[in-house]
């Protein structure tokens, strides 16, 4: 009975963490609406991240157990890395949006240069300013930059949920709790992600595509007030 209550904790700590940490999916749905993602690299993109988010917390957890340290001492140092997570997330968030305001003002200025050729020439280069460069280092940055802030980014739940049944009954139920948890918090960031999409399909949105890089990168900055603000 005690192990079934372990291991319903860890998983109702995974979804409760994630679903009120809007860090943990506002990010990959401001960038799979921005970039134009398909389902299947959205869906890579939060995995991954999600897996690098659980694994580090759980091997910092492990390596505390090995060395016998006080839960006290892990979460000190699960604080240090929220720290650098919210800096991180932050500064990405200012960056893609500053790029995101020069790329939209970039796009009305092709606008206005070309519009001697009529409204559909004008459309075309609009649109083209807006889709420039869909694969190039920008498009394979981005992931990459999102997965460095998701690993330094802590579970805090995670070092209690890991450590109490380690000490009380043995690695085998610290083991399945960690697994449990990770599980659950990738599962319901993936969940969370596609229900915002389809929910975002449902307001007509045309008018803001342009801006739709800016207003990613102030998502995922107001992501990073919320978690230095300790919300």
């Amino acid at each position: 009975m005690e192990n079934s209550a372990i291991l319903l904790t860890a998983a109702s700590l995974g979804f409760i963490h994630t679903v009120l940490g809007p860090d943990h999916y506002v990010p990959f749905v401001a960038l799979s609406k921005a970039r134009d993602w398909s389902q299947a690299r959205t869906a890579l993109v939060t995995f991954l991240c999600g897996l690098g988010h659980v694994l580090s917390s759980v091997l910092i957890g492990l390596a505390g157990i090995w060395l016998g340290s006080a839960v006290s001492r892990l979460e000190w140092i699960e604080g240090i890395r929220g720290d650098v997570a919210g800096w991180l997330l932050l500064a990405f968030g200012l960056a893609y949006m500053v790029w995101g305001i020069k790329k939209a003002i970039k796009g009305e200025k092709h606008t206005h240069l070309h519009s001697h050729g009529g409204p559909a020439h004008a459309h075309d280069h609009a649109h083209e300013a807006d889709h420039a460069h869909p694969h190039g280092e920008r498009a394979s940055v981005t992931p990459w930059a999102l997965f460095i802030v998701f690993i330094f980014g802590p579970c805090e739940p995670l070092i209690p949920v890991l450590m109490y049944p380690a000490l009380k009954t043995g690695m085998g139920l610290a083991l399945g709790a960690a697994a449990v948890f990770s599980a659950v918090t990738i599962a319901t960031m993936m969940a969370s992600v596609f229900l915002l999409l389809r929910g975002m399909k449902l307001f007509p949105a045309e008018r803001m595509e342009r801006y739709a890089h800016a207003l990613a990168g102030f998502a995922i900055l107001a992501c990073g007030v919320a978690v230095k603000a300790g919300l």
